[in-house]
């Protein structure tokens, strides 16, 4: 055989590839029901975002809805908890990240990256202690935001570790305001 000689498919050539194929589908028709049952059921995805009426938060008060299993604790601050937590200094925080989703992972752990742009009385937060997985209790301990008295972790009134075991601060999770009086969470 030559370089220039052809080959004639025959019916033999067909009925490989056809059956090939019927293979292929087959084993996709086999397979497929094992990749569907791995999808997140209703339920899971329901939970996937959550929508909070915060219109009856004045100043000063707080609330704790759950999202994905895990407690968010929302708080519309006062002038003195924002002026507060706007005057520390990076140097004076046990972790320097903001440890916003909304944000890139490197930003820096101000106030202002704490929240979001125009609405910065709102700490919208995932209420976990960042040690050991504890429910800090809220407008606690030594810098009146969160305190975890499991093991003595202080949190400031913008969810950053000040003091204690606890490595990070509290994580805040993607958000935004879909109205004045709304917020989607997730």
């Amino acid at each position: 055989m030559s370089a220039n000689d052809t080959i004639d498919p025959t019916r033999r050539d067909f009925l490989y590839v056809a059956t090939g194929m019927a293979g292929v589908v087959g084993a996709g028709a086999v397979a497929w029901p094992f990749i569907d049952q791995m999808r997140p059921d209703a339920s899971t995805l329901a939970a996937s975002s959550v929508e909070v009426d915060v219109s009856s938060l004045t100043p000063g008060m707080s609330l704790t809805v759950k999202w994905r299993g895990k407690p968010v604790a929302i708080r519309n601050r006062t002038e003195k908890e924002m002026k507060e937590a706007e005057a520390v200094s990076l140097s004076d925080l046990k972790d320097p990240l903001a440890r916003n989703a909304n944000l890139a992972s490197d930003a820096p752990a101000t106030d202002a990256n704490r929240t979001v742009p125009g609405k910065e009385a709102w700490m919208v937060m995932v209420q976990v202690c960042t040690h050991l997985g504890c429910i800090p209790l809220g407008e606690q301990g030594e810098y009146g935001g969160w305190f975890c008295p499991c093991h003595g972790s202080a949190y400031d009134t913008a969810g950053r570790i000040r003091k204690g075991p606890a490595p990070e601060n509290m994580a805040i999770p993607v958000f935004s305001f879909i109205s004045d009086t709304s917020i989607r969470i997730g």
